[in-house]
């Protein structure tokens, strides 16, 4: 167990550092002439997200949707910007991604493989061989995959949450020419917004269906949470 916590822990301030701090501060204060120029200081602060997602994938040794999705996102938004093309299509690019793995959390739902269990209930936080002993032993298995299509409109609800305000943020804040040092200012300040105003309350959402789950298991099992917990 105490070789997970400094790796998650580390995982964190590694997407925080290279994937929103480092950005902002090239964005912010480099892409004035003087320095890398508009241009120059996107690529410059595009490559860090890049290069970490890429490092990640590694790392993991395995293909990650999410991760992949998020490196296409970061050189869409570098593309958009360096061919100067309006900002409604940052906006319609920052609202359509997480729209569409909300629609793919809707759609799975009644699949063998739901979205559900990859965003929230995964096996690195639920041993799902014995919970599903449980719930078959307790004849509560269909309650409980009805509990679970409830929880997958909260996550859903979610990501459409952030889609209409990473749409609203781009909106709100692009507004100089594209191509100018303003706009490349405005897209670190885009960027560093987006973690109190886009992620922090998709989070609550998200720990919020996790929250009513974990109370089903513990309701429709009868024993205490910790015997369906995956050991670290």
């Amino acid at each position: 167990m105490s070789n997970q916590a400094p790796k998650k822990q580390n995982g964190f301030f590694g997407n925080l550092a290279f994937n929103i701090i480092i950005p902002v501060v090239i964005m912010s204060n480099l892409s004035s002439d003087e320095y890398l120029g508009p241009a120059w200081s996107i690529v410059a602060a595009l490559i860090f997200p890049i290069g970490y997602g890429l490092w990640d994938l590694k790392e993991s040794g395995k293909v990650n949707a999410f991760s992949i999705l998020g490196i296409v996102s970061v050189i869409l938004t570098g593309g958009i910007s360096l061919l100067e093309l309006p900002a409604q299509y940052i906006a319609i690019k920052e609202a359509a991604i997480p729209a569409v793995i909300g629609l793919a959390v809707l759609i799975t739902q009644r699949t063998a493989k739901p979205l559900l269990k990859v965003l929230v209930l995964n096996e690195q936080i639920v041993n799902w061989e014995n919970l599903n002993q449980a719930l078959k032993a307790k004849g509560t298995s269909k309650e409980f995959e009805a509990k679970m299509a409830i929880s997958s409109y909260i996550v859903a609800g979610s990501f459409f949450l952030s889609s209409f305000l990473n749409y609203v943020l781009a909106k709100v804040i692009l507004v100089s020419p594209p191509g100018t040092t303003a706009y490349t200012e405005e897209l670190g300040r885009m960027t560093a917004l987006s973690y109190p105003v886009i992620v922090i309350p998709s989070m609550i959402m998200l720990m919020g269906a996790l929250w009513y789950l974990f109370a089903q298991i513990k309701k429709l099992t009868g024993e205490e949470l910790e015997n369906f917990l995956a050991q670290q």
